[in-house]
C-alpha cells in the first residue's frame, strides 16, 4: 500500500475546499462590507449645481444642498464617511491660501450644513493648500517655486483648527509637510477640540495617477507643468514610508494613509504589519478612471472587477478604503444582502 507523505498531496488537496460554495465562505479569510468604504466627494458653491467631471465618468461635484441629498442617500446605505474637497473659484485662490482657514469658506459650511443635518455620517476634510494656491502647490512657496515647510505649516494649523470649528470629525493632512501632525494635534488639544481626530497621509507618494483629481478640484491648470517631487515620497521608496508612518503616529496621528492604493499594496502590507495602527487606503482617481474606461469599453466587467480591487485592499491589511465606487459598491452589497 502505498504511503501518502503528512501534508502532502494527494493526502492534502488544497481544491478540496474550494469545490463548495458552503466552504469557500467558511474559509474565506477577507471580506469587504460597507463598514470599509469612505466616499470622497467635491464641493463646489451655488445652489442646486452639480457638474461632469469629465476625466472621472460617473463623479459630478455638486453644490452644498444636493450634496446634502447624496449623504441621505449614503446615510441610508450604511457608508459609515465622507471625505469633503472643495472647488474653489480662481478669484479665491492666492499666493499665501488665505481661503484655506476662512471660517466660512466652501469646505467649513459643507462640514456645518452635513453635521446639522446627519450627525451620524461621519467628516473627513482634507487639510492641504492645493486647492487654495494660485500655483497648485500644497504649501507657500519662495521665489524660486520651493515649497516653505514651516510657514506652510502654521497655515495648516489655522485650516485644521476652522474646520475643526466648523464640526468636523476627522482633519486629513495631505500636504506630506514634516512636523504637520505634532503642530495640528497641539493645537486642537490647546483649542479643545480634543477628540478631533487625524488622519494622516503619511506615505503619500509623488504619483502620476492624481490627474483627474486635480481636473476634478481645479489646481491642475494651475500647477501646470510642475510637479511635487521636494515634499510627497519618491515612488521608487518604501522604507521612506515607514519612516513617515512612526513619525505622524509619534506626533499625534490617530490613522494613517497609503495613498495611492493599488500600486502600493506592498506599503498597506508593510505599514499595517510593522505599526499595527489604523490603516486607509486611498483608491484615486487614476485608478478609478482606468477601471471605468476598461468598464465602458467592455473590457471589465463591473461588478466583479471593482469589488475584486477593493477587496484587496483588504487583502492587503487596510481598515478602510476612500473610493469613488463607494456608492455603488455599499448599493451592491445591499442587494446581495436581500438575497
Amino acid at each position: 500500500m502505498a504511503t501518502t507523505l503528512p501534508g502532502a498531496f494527494p493526502g492534502r488537496r488544497l481544491r478540496r475546499v474550494r469545490k463548495h460554495d458552503f466552504s469557500r465562505r467558511l474559509v474565506r479569510e477577507n471580506v469587504l462590507t460597507v463598514n470599509d468604504l469612505i466616499y470622497p466627494v467635491f464641493v463646489l458653491e451655488g445652489e442646486n449645481r452639480r457638474e461632469a467631471v469629465t476625466s472621472m465618468p460617473g463623479v459630478e461635484r455638486l453644490s452644498i444642498d444636493l450634496l446634502l441629498a447624496e449623504a441621505e442617500e449614503l446615510v441610508e446605505l450604511g457608508v459609515p464617511a465622507i471625505a469633503l474637497f472643495p472647488v474653489t473659484p480662481l478669484q479665491s485662490k492666492s499666493l499665501l491660501a488665505e481661503e484655506a482657514y476662512n471660517p466660512d469658506g466652501l469646505a467649513q459650511r459643507a462640514t456645518r450644513a452635513l453635521k446639522a443635518r446627519f450627525p451620524e455620517l461621519g467628516v473627513i476634510t482634507d487639510v492641504a493648500l492645493d486647492p487654495f494656491t494660485t500655483h497648485g502647490q500644497d504649501g507657500i512657496i519662495d521665489d524660486e517655486g520651493y515649497v516653505l515647510n514651516d510657514i506652510t505649516t502654521e497655515i495648516l494649523v489655522k485650516q485644521a483648527l476652522s474646520h475643526a470649528a466648523a464640526g468636523v470629525d476627522i482633519v486629513a493632512p495631505s500636504d506630506m509637510m514634516d512636523g504637520r501632525i505634532g503642530a495640528i494635534r497641539a493645537a486642537l488639544e490647546e483649542n479643545g477640540f480634543i477628540n478631533t481626530q487625524i488622519m494622516a497621509y503619511s506615505a503619500k507618494y509623488a504619483s502620476c495617477y492624481y490627474g483627474p483629481f486635480r481636473d476634478a478640484v481645479g489646481s491642475a491648470g494651475n500647477l501646470g507643468k510642475s510637479n511635487k517631487a521636494t515634499y510627497q515620497m519618491d515612488p521608487a521608496n518604501s522604507n521612506e514610508a515607514l519612516h513617515e508612518v512612526a513619525l505622524d503616529i509619534q506626533e499625534g496621528a490617530d490613522s494613517v494613509m497609503v495613498k495611492p492604493g493599488m500600486p502600493y499594496l506592498d506599503v498597506i502590507r508593510q505599514v499595517k504589519d510593522q505599526f499595527g495602527v489604523p490603516t486607509f487606503a486611498y483608491q484615486v482617481s487614476g485608478e478609478y478612471a482606468m477601471h471605468m474606461a476598461a468598464i465602458q469599453n467592455g473590457w471589465l466587467k463591473e461588478k466583479e472587477s471593482i469589488m475584486e480591487s477593493l477587496l484587496c485592499f483588504k487583502r492587503a491589511g487596510a481598515d478602510g478604503i476612500l473610493t469613488y465606487f463607494a456608492k455603488r459598491v455599499a448599493q451592491w452589497l445591499k442587494e446581495d444582502a436581500r438575497r
